[in-house]
């Protein structure tokens, strides 16, 4: 088997790192810990560790995608033609798992290979099981691709992904959604391997809170939402206003076209430069911008055309369900097409 080596952040680590890096070690596992910035009474766990285990060291807290980078640095200035992989040093991935997922990378080598739980097991906390829900749904519907598990720590891949994973933005838990983000902007296979659950205290040691993280981790979607909104808004008051001016059937869609350019440049702007952060190729984007936004008003204007003067909607309601059918379709094309970065795959959150 190629040589592997597991990276273990570590924040406030209990003794469950200690015998975690030991049983490694005795699988001829080399071992990676690194101390992200813990306090001093945590010190005696990293001099408890055994010395087959290097530890790289922060010296303040950074989070635990700077310390997977922090690892993943360390292996590449080695020049190290292996399999890499990343654990939790809370105790919950056991040693076979890693094994296991270590052996399907070697026999993948072009795949970004998951250890993924079982969240319909009677033990698994309520917080961990709707949160990985919410998000693999979520990415279903922004990538197209089922991930049974989006939030694991455990995964396995060949050294010559390194250089990938070290460009994909974030410092805390938002890098490893931006890691499967990554994946997909760049063709890699996923490869899934079932693992142990295991929930120490009712992962209690986990530092993961589902609020906070969750809305780290989905901020993209919460700011262009938050966007889609002020241009519904300002699209909706254009439309309102106009309408009352212009009367008869031909009135209805003339404001919708006034209305509909007037949000589109504002949401343009938003989206360009809040939302996907987007300095740069501002004409590129506003070309494409442009063509999906005529796509757009397009389908808008004859699902209007069809609810009002078909199914006899009155106009206001029918734009109100015009727009939250074309939402997501909007959302999906302008992070994938229009703002997505030319030499890097899609934005990252």
């Amino acid at each position: 088997m190629k040589k592997t080596i597991a990276i273990l952040p570590a924040y406030c680590p209990g003794r469950e790192l200690i015998t975690l890096a030991e049983q490694l070690g005795e699988s001829s596992v080399e071992t990676i810990v690194v101390n992200d910035g813990s306090p001093e009474e945590y010190q005696s766990v990293f001099d408890s560790l055994p010395k087959t285990a290097a530890v790289l060291c922060h010296e303040q807290n950074m989070g635990k995608g700077e310390a997977l980078k922090t690892a993943m640095k360390y292996i590449r200035r080695r020049n190290r033609d292996c399999i890499v992989v990343t654990a939790d040093a809370d105790g919950q991935h056991l040693v076979n798992d890693i094994l296991n997922c270590a052996k399907e990378a070697e026999n993948h080598a072009d795949h970004l290979v998951l250890g993924v739980r079982d969240f319909s097991e009677q033990d698994v906390p309520f917080r961990s099981a709707l949160g990985n829900r919410i998000t693999s749904i979520l990415f279903l519907l922004f990538t197209g691709r089922w991930l049974a598990d989006t939030q694991t720590g455990l995964r396995a891949f060949h050294s010559s992904m390194i250089p990938l994973f070290l460009e994909t933005e974030g410092s805390r838990y938002e890098y490893e959604m931006n890691q499967l983000l990554r994946a997909v902007s760049d063709n890699i296979p996923f490869s899934e391997v079932k693992i142990k659950t295991v929930y120490l205290d009712g992962n209690k040691a986990s530092h993961y809170r589902p609020l906070r993280d969750s809305l780290r981790i989905l901020r993209q979607f919460l700011l262009f939402s938050v966007s889609s909104l002020a241009g519904f808004l300002i699209d909706y008051s254009a439309f309102a206003m106009l309408n009352a001016c212009f009367s008869g059937p031909s009135g209805i869609l003339v404001s919708n076209v006034i209305a509909r350019i007037f949000s589109a440049l504002c949401n343009f702007e938003l989206n360009r430069r809040v939302v996907f952060r987007q300095d740069d190729r501002r004409m590129s984007a506003f070309i494409r911008y442009a063509l999906l936004a005529t796509g757009i008003l397009i389908l808008n204007t004859g699902v209007l055309s069809v609810l009002t003067f078909r199914f006899h909607i009155h106009a206001w309601i029918a734009k109100l369900m015009t727009e939250l059918l074309l939402f997501l379709f909007s959302w999906f094309m302008q992070k994938k097409v229009v703002f997505a970065d030319r030499t890097k795959g899609v934005p990252v959150l």
